[in-house]
This record gives structure tokens, C-alpha cells and sequence, in this order.
């Protein structure tokens, strides 16, 4: 059998900060609209408070679908490692 390889992978930092900082901004986007729009659609709905609640626990878990997402498709894009 073969002996598994030595090579190692490197970290490429620029790409791993600029994935990061892009991900805090739309993530800010994001859970924001999941807030208001849950607030917004219960009061439109006539939904009260525990409605508007259920509401934004949904629209937070599609953000983190959507976060989700886009750190894979950053990734592919940017990718985090290298290798020597």
C-alpha cells in the first residue's frame, strides 16, 4: 500500500478575511430583513407577538440557509487553502 502523502495545505489569509468580511456584511443584511420582515408580515397578518416571533425564528433559520450557501459558493470562489 501507499504511504498517504506528505503535502501540506497553507492557509491563504486574504482570501479567508475577504470570505469572512463579506459574510459579516450580507449576514448583517440578512438577519436583519429575517427581523423586520418577520415584525412587518405578523403585524400585516394580525398575527400579535408570539406570531411575529415564530415568523422571524422562521425567516432566521432560511438566513442560515442562505449563509450557508454563500460561504460554499465563496469558498469555490476564494478558496482557504492552498497547497505547497
Amino acid at each position: 500500500m501507499n504511504a498517504p502523502s506528505s503535502s501540506s495545505r497553507q492557509i491563504v489569509w486574504p482570501s479567508v478575511i475577504t470570505v469572512i468580511s463579506a459574510a459579516i456584511l450580507i449576514g448583517a443584511e440578512v438577519f436583519g430583513a429575517a427581523f423586520a420582515g418577520g415584525w412587518a408580515l405578523a403585524i400585516l397578518f394580525g398575527l400579535g407577538d408570539q406570531g411575529a416571533h415564530i415568523l422571524q425564528a422562521v425567516l432566521f433559520a432560511l438566513g442560515v440557509l442562505v449563509m450557508t450557501a454563500f460561504i460554499r459558493a465563496a469558498q469555490r470562489v476564494e478558496p482557504f487553502f492552498k497547497r505547497r
